[in-house]
């Protein structure tokens, strides 16, 4: 029992001494508790697990503070009118909170096109669906909403089973039961301060976790067939399977968003004078298109590769596959939550025609098939709509809103999020869709 004891004094006292040396000595990984242009002035430091309101916007416009703009429950919005009984509740990310003035966010013209309907935003830059579940239990019952509708982005499915966003955040986990089943398990942190991080031994471990994971974790690769040569009829060349996203079109977009004057998390602009010719910028792509992205890959302790197609594959890796299951699960637990106060769930996914990294990628049915490196690669729209069908399993009120026939500047040139116009647009749809559902 005295030498149990001793080992546990040991270990203790050797903690102490690694966490003072790796604090004071500014070690790697190091706390950084502030970035001052994003989160000065505010509760959203990465200390903070389940973060409230964006503050990268807040230099654009005069007197737009976020944090000071909230709706009485901690996110970005206007309070609503107790006088009127109709409420509508709409949860999302950054397409919610937007970087736009007060009166420009999703909620105020969704407001103006119904009549006598609350919109309170749940919603914040970087939540995923786990947040948004967690913010909605905590407040459903105050607001009792007619209608919840989630504002779905293709990259909540990797950022679900995420640790890390704008900080520490709560993540649910996938377990199995006895018959086999998936279950979900979580969430691991609720909101708040995670003072474990001030521990350097606590950052360390969690570093080695990370590098250890993604050493031994499972590449894209090995789930694919083997394939021998690129130029066989069978297979398409590089330009053909690209083309429709890296043409002119897309590079004066990318080239204007780059080098426009005000950039979001502080980044510098770049100088429209000396950006990449579109020979260049076509080269650059190409050259890194299907290789491994280290720097998202040390972050998320898995393999990042350069793929503007991924929601395309046809092929998924199981990795992938627990994500849309997790996805899917939180989603039914949002409208199981909605239907016990008596609300409907919506979701609504704007289409954005010419953006692969989040919808179809192509002008046709056609599926293509690349070899890279001795591997078939497998891409085509129909892999995209099953991949909804997955993560929407089960959900009754799906709404899909193509942007196709828009035809003003989809693009905000700040941030690269839908414009004014465009959310215009799509809540003009939305609320079209809800005063049918309420007929």
């Amino acid at each position: 029992m005295k030498i149990f004891f001793k080992i546990i004094l040991i270990i203790s006292i050797s903690v102490i001494f690694i966490d003072i040396g790796g604090n004071l000595f500014n070690f790697k990984p190091r706390l950084v508790i502030v970035k001052p242009r994003l989160w000065m002035g505010s509760n959203h430091t990465n200390l903070n697990v389940g973060w409230y309101t964006w503050h990268g916007a807040d230099h654009l416009y005069e007197n737009e503070i976020h944090y000071e703009q909230t709706n009485g429950f901690l996110t970005r919005g206007k309070k609503p009118d107790k006088k009127i009984k109709k409420n509508i509740i709409l949860l999302g990310d950054s397409s919610v909170e937007t970087s736009h003035r007060l009166n420009e966010m999703p909620e105020n013209y969704l407001r103006n096109y119904l009549n006598k309907t609350n919109v309170i935003s749940f919603a914040s830059w970087g939540w995923g669906t786990d947040q948004q579940y967690l913010h909605l239990k905590k407040y459903i019952n105050k607001i009792k909403p007619n209608h919840v509708i989630l504002w779905f982005s293709m990259n909540d499915i990797g950022e679900n089973e995420a640790k890390y966003g704008m900080g520490p955040k709560p993540t649910f986990s996938l377990k199995k039961d006895k018959n086999n089943n998936y279950y979900l398990s979580g969430p691991n942190k609720m909101p708040g301060k995670n003072y474990l991080e001030y521990s350097y031994t606590y950052r360390l471990l969690n570093k080695v976790i990370g590098k250890l994971k993604l050493k031994y974790y499972r590449s894209y690769f090995d789930y694919l067939k083997n394939c021998e040569d690129n130029n066989s009829n069978n297979y398409v060349n590089k330009d053909e399977l690209l083309n429709n996203y890296y043409n002119e079109e897309i590079y004066e977009q990318d080239k204007l968003i780059s080098a426009h004057f005000e950039k979001a998390y502080g980044n510098k602009p770049e100088d429209i004078n000396t950006f990449p010719s579109f020979k260049e910028w076509k080269k650059n792509i190409y050259s890194s298109f299907l290789t491994e992205n280290k720097k998202i890959s040390k972050i998320f302790s898995e393999e990042a590769l350069m793929d503007p197609l991924i929601y395309n594959r046809l092929i998924i890796s199981k990795e992938m596959e627990e994500k849309e299951i997790l996805t899917n699960k939180l989603l039914l637990k949002i409208q199981d939550l909605t239907n016990e106060h008596q609300g409907s769930f919506h979701i609504i996914l704007p289409f954005l025609p010419g953006r692969p990294e989040f919808h179809k990628s192509f002008n046709d049915n056609k599926v293509y098939l690349y070899c890279f490196k001795n591997r078939e690669f497998v891409y085509s729209n129909e892999a995209f709509d099953q991949k909804l069908d997955r993560v929407f399993e089960g959900i009754n009120n799906v709404l899909i809103i193509s942007l196709e026939d828009f035809h003003l500047r989809k693009y905000d040139l700040f941030d690269g999020h839908l414009s004014r116009e465009a959310n215009k647009y799509v809540i003009k749809k939305l609320s079209e869709y809800i005063r049918e559902f309420d007929d």
